[in-house]
């Protein structure tokens, strides 16, 4: 039995178990170690395909694993995290009333938006080298820098929690949305093929000095240019009805 064929998925189940801990991490209140663990877990995830690419090991067994896993990591990880965060520190006026407790449930909607995607992607044959709507890791990556890096800021605000619920409705949208967003797949190193990511990258890293706050900034910044380059040009990419 080749071992080669099984060295994907188990970087698949490392990302996984990554997800695992870090709703565990949510549910302890220790959101810095929750949004590690989600970045751990994208490491993992963007291996997994790279090393099943260069042993030529694909199959249609890693690609349900790996939805699962993205799940797991970039759907319920993250949902957790903000449903801890609204339930638990958030802040709410007394008008609101039993609403209040009801009102965090609301984050689990990342999660069903997510696993949407996931499965979108996985019958979509448009998204082979861009994307149609936010890619899951994206908006976990997101979610986790929100609650760590300005979690006390939201917390100062009087409709925190509106706010709050109105991202939820935003990126759980944006998850699912007939959006073209471009990837940071490069086929060659030319300006003129990879513009847009040469930009991308450029604005972007002066950002990762503002530390738990450069994902939120940072992927921020890519919606925004990707919803930019949709509208002036109508069709970023060539999308077509199969």
């Amino acid at each position: 039995m080749s071992v080669k064929k099984h060295i994907p998925n188990a970087i698949t189940c490392c990302n996984l178990f990554s997800g695992c801990v870090a709703c565990v991490m949510a549910f302890k209140g220790a959101f810095d170690l929750a949004m590690l663990f989600i970045v751990l877990g994208a490491i993992f995830d963007f291996f997994d395909g790279m090393v099943a690419r260069l042993l030529h090991v694909s199959s249609p067994l890693g690609v349900q694993m790996d939805s699962l896993a993205d799940d797991v990591t970039f759907g319920f990880a993250p949902a957790t995290i903000v449903f801890c965060y609204m339930h638990d520190v958030l802040y709410y006026p007394s008008y609101l009333g039993a609403f209040a407790d009801i009102i965090p449930y609301f984050a689990f909607l990342i999660a069903v938006f997510s696993a949407c995607r996931l499965a979108k992607f996985n019958v979509d044959k448009r998204q082979t080298n861009t994307f149609i709507g936010l890619p899951t890791p994206a908006n976990a990556l997101f979610w986790s820098s929100l609650v760590t890096g300005a979690g006390h800021w939201i917390f100062n605000l009087n409709a925190g929690w509106f706010l709050m619920l109105g991202l939820i409705f935003f990126f759980s949208y944006f998850l699912v949305a007939e959006i073209p967003m471009f990837s940071l797949k490069f086929k060659n190193l030319k300006w003129r093929c990879n513009k847009v990511r040469y930009i991308f990258i450029v604005v972007s890293l002066p950002m990762l000095v503002l530390g738990y706050l450069a994902p939120l900034v940072i992927i921020s910044w890519y919606l925004l240019l990707s919803i930019i380059l949709y509208i002036k040009s109508g069709r970023f990419v060539k999308i077509r009805k199969d």
